[in-house]
């Protein structure tokens, strides 16, 4: 066995710490933790209470404590570092934006809180505006029609009869639909075709020989 080997072996092991000897250490600490919590809900003007960092065994203590005395238990800071529980009496719950800071690790105070106030109703009265705006844009309705805008040029009469509906009137060269259809048969339309041709070929003889300078016939 080396030398260093035989310097360990010689050395007293550390102390143990007997089941009892914990069961007396977390006695102690839950009177401790409970003395505090009793303390706190006494002290009327008390809306919350801060612990010091703790390791995770003292914080379920606390948790443990709170939870027989009614009363809102957080956790916030960073586990093995600055791991901390602060108590909320029940009628004084914190809002979610004074959790949301303290999990970002920020301070919360009554001016912080003042000032989220203030920005929620600002951002809730903008929030109505533009949602009024948007009905107003939906409901729009004219305050005068064209009819009562021309009267003063045009008269009452003429503007009212302009506002009509345009009607079909035969009269005026408004032929229905049904009447612009041919209705011939196709023999017939061939035969009209044929005839146009004929009378057309019949005349450009007629005006070849007028214009023929050789053709005596008169």
């Amino acid at each position: 066995m080396d030398l260093l080997g035989s310097i360990l072996k010689s050395m007293d092991k550390p102390p143990q710490i007997s089941d009892k000897q914990k069961a007396l250490i977390k006695s102690f600490c839950d009177f401790q933790v409970e003395e505090t919590v009793g303390k706190f809900l006494k002290n009327g003007n008390a809306k919350e209470y801060k612990f010091p960092p703790m390791d995770q065994v003292h914080r379920s203590i606390v948790h443990e404590s709170a939870e027989v005395a009614s009363v809102l238990a957080y956790t916030f800071g960073e586990e093995g570092v600055d791991r901390y529980i602060i108590i909320f009496k029940r009628e004084h719950a914190p809002s979610e934006d004074q959790l949301s800071t303290l999990r970002r690790g920020e301070e919360w105070n009554d001016e912080i809180a003042k000032k989220l106030q203030h920005s929620r109703a600002r951002e809730a009265i903008e929030a109505e505006e533009e949602e009024k705006s948007r009905k107003r844009k939906l409901e729009f309705v004219p305050t005068s029609d064209y009819k009562q805008k021309y009267e003063h040029l045009i008269g009452k009469d003429a503007a009212l009869e302009a506002a009509r509906k345009t009607e079909a009137n035969s009269n005026y060269g408004c032929v229905p639909s049904e009447n612009k259809k041919d209705q011939r048969s196709i023999e017939q339309t061939l035969a009209d075709i044929r005839a146009k041709k004929q009378k057309l070929a019949s005349q450009n003889e007629k005006s070849s020989a007028y214009n023929d300078p050789n053709n005596t016939t008169p």
